[in-house]
């Protein structure tokens, strides 16, 4: 056996190998067993482990007669534990990404050093002076991977590192922790003086075309022997682990450049060198391919560094326009020129290319030098900020704080310069309606803002909006801005006369409800607000916004507060929190009803009550998208509050339903199922709905574990969804006297509208309760009596299986309902097997059956690791296989249809055989033949083939039936395995072709 072929065999062995708890390394050495234990992949401790244990045993001082201390001795036993310590890492094939991560400084100091010493490298000699290409192979490979550790150590010292947190404090801990630090700094202190010569021994590295060759197990043991017994093999070019040139070379390149990016922070023309050594590894990279065993790149780190590369060293060509956008901002901003970098992004808002991230971050750049003092940058600051939120708007996303604020005091110039992005960043002729739609909403939003009708008409009568606007747009858009200032005489004048009408006289109140509409901090929203009253009385500042929206079970009361001051800001802060709830900014919506709920406790305890209401939904909403999304339980009083809400009984007290559907759906969520079920009072269950709809699937979530004829809950909860589900009839008499039936669609006969229930559904995610509901809905839907194919879903034979009224019930409502909910639980979990059944069975249903293949295979992926283990029988039952067979013979893929008759627990025959007679198949035919396990079903094949006179593909039928693995004879556990290897190929080849 090869020294490679010993390796390979010593990686890929896996039977178990437990040496004795005590003393293992004792074990190994005295027994010799390393390469054993290796090769047989004993678990504990891990390899990497061994080489700590091996080197700090060989390392453990001695203490002489008188008690003095003494250095390791050189024996025997120190020796061979050195040497375990290098085999352990030739195991490893030398990979320093695995090395460096388990290893510290010291120790993978000690083991280099070891490995430099058994190579043969003389000690005290520098590596610059020795000549790699006259060294043997493995002694040129041990200095590469010394000098590689080095420069790779160095620049791995300048990142940041994150301190861990101290424990407890242990004296012997913290010693050894500061002398471990102290000789990591020692030996970076050295590493750093040599990071010169290191540098050069990799450089004259990238000249040697030779293959090079790093010690094994083998090869170390060869060492290891009596210099008379290695016959000179440790020196030639056949001995150890081949690394060939191109890999080689390509793991130094990338070393190099890491080295050189490092420096280039203190020297910045050494980026040069960095861009040549990283775009060489790419190249040498795409030579080597993927399959390379010893060269591991980490491809996605050095895109970014060939990307900031491109940034800090532009290509030597000067044209600007061989420049990526990234490299042209850079140097605008190192030469200062900002109106370059405006243009840039002008243009980028029609190609696309730059990230909004980085947009983002050069305008921040600039803000902070805007603010250290250099004034001149403000007028750039909103022109890149303008630029970016025209890109915004074209894209669809929001209008950021910063341009309301850069844009709080418009004025000429600003509003040209907005104008000229907007008509530079969108070509009308060939945009699509969404980009109009966005641009002309946007330019009427800036109308709205602005205070000054001559700037309203600016843009208004701008040849963009003109073309973006229509004529009664524009006219209503005016209309509008005036009705805002009525205390101000609004003459109409020519367009070029618009610049001389002088500023409004309410330009300060304007001002002022500006900062209101954008301010959430509730301090300074009560601060304006009575600047405001005190500048007038006539105006009713809750209507300043109509984004400010407050459910009218509320509206009516705060409206009601006689103080004008009083009644706007309890309005605005209620309206401001529910839209940072609505937006998921808790923070600041937590801080406006905390202010709101102190101001309304002072004079009214009924609106103290809707705020105690609105912020328990606030801490629902906020448990549920924050530490309820990695499965935390909610606090213990949170649980209690909603108790407590539920069992509210205050009078008068404006409700909102969400409320109750939130705390309900809330309480199911988390399994609070015995609250529900039996803690619940009971005059909740006839006064709130949703209370009563909770009590019943808690109560047949407990019952479903027991015998069918307990579940008394599942009964009552299907007659109060059917009724729910149920249309009332009623009789017109028409104008030719004929009386007609009428079905009201939204029963009032139930507990609540069909359209409140699929809300409060949507509201949970607790997997049980959404299969219960599922299959209810499922049952229903297949009761009607013009069902040709039933849906299957879990628990279904827990309801009832007849309604005594069936024309009663609105079966279109229920089957749109059913694919409502389906795609719902689908975005809970999208790897749920049943619900992905019940999809595929809808799509069946309804004759798309290429969307029911794509289901029916995905359910059986998600369950069987893509099909690299065996479906289970409850997830491919018959039904489901002859459902994808009939959609398969559907769809003309009549091989297919034949290979899946196969998976029946009684083969279809009959079915397989008339598929395989069909001429016109849509599929792949005789390159599924390798598919089919069953040698009937091959034979006959072969006659169809011969009959038919198709020689080829009667000899690939002929070849599938001679394998070995599929003779009669076998024993059965050889038989199922080939079945399942077949089985694997052809869910996997189906997969691909309907995912």
């Amino acid at each position: 056996m090869s020294a490679e072929a010993a390796d390979r065999e010593a990686a890929t062995s896996s039977r178990p190998c437990t040496p004795p708890q005590t003393c293992w390394f004792e074990f190994l050495l005295e027994e010799s067993l390393l390469e054993k234990h290796l090769r047989k992949a004993c678990p504990d401790p891990a390899p990497v482990q061994l080489i700590v244990q091996f080197l700090e045993q060989a390392s453990k001082p001695s203490v002489n007669e008188q008690n003095q201390v003494q250095p390791p001795p050189d024996n025997k036993r120190n020796r061979i534990l050195k040497l375990l310590a290098l085999k352990v890492a030739a195991h490893l094939k030398w990979d320093l990404d695995i090395l460096e991560k388990s290893l510290s400084v010291p120790v993978l100091n000690m083991l280099l050093n070891e490995l430099l010493c058994i190579s043969k490298v003389p000690p005290g000699t520098k590596h610059v002076d020795m000549d790699l290409a006259a060294l043997p192979p493995t002694t040129a490979m041990a200095v590469l991977l010394y000098n590689r550790w080095a420069i790779r150590t160095i620049v791995q010292s300048s990142f940041p590192v994150k301190q861990a947190k101290p424990g407890p404090p242990q004296l012997n801990v913290m010693n050894q922790m500061q002398q471990e630090k102290e000789l990591t700094e020692n030996i970076l202190k050295v590493l750093k003086e040599q990071a010169a010569d290191s540098i050069l021994v990799l450089e004259a590295a990238l000249k040697l075309n030779k293959d090079l060759y790093v010690h094994t197990m083998r090869t170390l043991d060869l060492l290891a022997l009596e210099p008379g017994m290695v016959n000179g093999e440790t020196e030639s070019s056949a001995a150890g682990l081949k690394i060939k040139t191109e890999e080689m070379q390509c793991q130094v390149c990338y070393d190099l450049g890491a080295a050189y990016f490092q420096q280039g922070s203190t020297n910045s023309a050494v980026y040069e060198n960095a861009r040549e050594k990283f775009f060489r590894t790419k190249e040498l990279i795409a030579e080597i391919g993927s399959l390379s065993l010893h060269c591991t790149i980490d491809e996605k780190r050095l895109a970014g560094y060939c990307q900031a590369c491109d940034v800090l060293v532009p290509s030597s060509d000067n044209n600007s326009q061989q420049l990526t956008p990234y490299s042209q901002v850079h140097i605008c901003l190192r030469s200062g020129n900002y109106q370059e970098v405006v243009q840039i992004f002008i243009e980028d808002n029609v190609a696309f290319t730059l990230p909004v991230q980085f947009r983002q971050s050069v305008l921040r750049e600039l803000l902070q030098k805007a603010q250290q003092g250099n004034e001149a940058l403000d007028e750039i600051c909103f022109k890149v900020c303008a630029c970016n939120t025209v890109r915004d708007i074209l894209e669809g996303r929001p209008i950021g704080v910063q341009f309301n604020q850069l844009f709080l005091r418009p004025n000429k110039e600003k509003i040209d310069f907005l104008l000229e992005v907007c008509s530079r960043s969108i070509n009308v002729e060939k945009a699509s309606e969404s980009l109009k739609g966005n641009m002309a909403a946007f330019l009427k939003n800036v109308c709205l803002g602005l205070e000054d009708l001559q700037y309203v008409f600016m843009i208004s009568s701008h040849e963009l909006s003109i073309t973006l606007l229509r004529d009664e747009e524009r006219k209503l858009l005016v209309d509008q801005m005036r009705k805002r200032s009525p205390r101000v005489n609004l003459c109409i004048k020519p367009v070029t006369s618009f610049y001389d009408i002088p500023a409004s006289a309410s330009v300060n109140i304007g001002q002022l409800e500006h900062q209101l509409i954008l301010s959430v901090d509730p301090w300074r929203i009560r601060q304006i607000l009575i600047e405001l009253h005190g500048m007038t009385s006539e105006r009713q500042f809750w209507t300043v916004s109509n984004k400010w929206e407050v459910p009218s079970v509320y509206s009516g009361v705060i409206l009601g507060i006689k103080d004008n001051l009083t009644r706007d800001l309890v309005y605005i802060l209620m309206a401001k929190g529910l839209h940072c709830s609505t937006v998921k900014d808790f923070p600041h919506a937590k801080q406006l009803f905390a202010a709101c709920l102190e101001l309304v406790t002072e004079f009214s305890p009924k609106l103290r009550q809707v705020m105690l209401n609105e912020m328990l939904l606030l801490d629902i909403h906020t448990h549920e998208a924050g530490m309820g999304q990695s499965g935390e339980r909610p606090p213990s009083d949170l649980i209690s509050r909603v108790r407590g809400y539920l069992e509210m009984r205050l009078p008068d007290i404006p409700l909102r339903q969400v409320v109750a559907e939130e705390c309900v759906a809330f309480m199911l969520n988390w399994r609070e199922n015995e609250y529900l079920t039996l803690q619940v009072p009971a005059f909740l269950l006839q006064s709130n709905p949703y209370v009563k709809l909770g009590q019943l699937l808690a109560a047949t979530c407990k019952e479903l574990p027991g015998p069918k004829e307990s579940r008394r809950t599942a009964k009552d909860l299907w007659e109060v969804v059917v009724q729910i589900c149920s249309v009332s009839n009623q009789h017109k008499r028409g104008n030719d006297g004929r009386v007609s039936l009428i079905k009201q669609r939204e029963s009032t006969l139930g507990i609540m509208y069909r359209s409140e229930l699929l809300s409060f559904i949507k509201k949970l995610r607790e997997p049980l309760v959404l299969t219960i509901i599922v299959s209810l809905f499922v049952k229903l839907h297949n009761v009607r009596e013009d069902i040709v194919n039933d849906i299957t879903a879990e628990h279904i034979s827990i309801w009832p299986s007849s309604i005594p009224n069936l024309q009663s019930v609105d079966f279109e409502a229920v089957a749109i309902t059913v694919k409502e909910l389906v795609r719902y639980t689908l975005t809970i979990n999208p790897n749920n097997h049943a619900w992905l059944i019940i999809q595929a069975d809808i799509y069946f249903a309804t004759n798309q059956h290429s969307a029911a293949l794509h289901y029916y295979l995905q359910a059986g992926a998600v369950c069987s690791d893509f099909f690299n283990k065996a479906v289970p029988p409850d997830v491919y039952t018959d039904q489901v296989i002859k459902r994808m067979i009939k959609c398969c013979s559907l769809l003309n893929c009549h091989t297919q249809v034949a290979i899946l008759c196969q998976f029946l627990r009684e083969i279809d025959y009959k079915t397989a055989f008339k598929s395989l007679q069909e001429q016109n198949s849509h599929d792949a035919m005789d390159s599924y033949y390798d598919c089919i396990w069953d040698v009937t079903i091959l034979e006959y094949l072969t006659y169809l083939h011969h009959k038919r006179g198709e020689t080829d593909k009667r000899q690939i039928a002929i070849k599938a039936i001679g394998q070995t693995e599929l003779n009669a004879s076998n024993p059965e556990e050889v038989l199922q395995l080939a079945a399942q290897r077949r089985k694997k190929k052809f869910l996997q080849a189906m997969a691909k072709l309907y995912f």
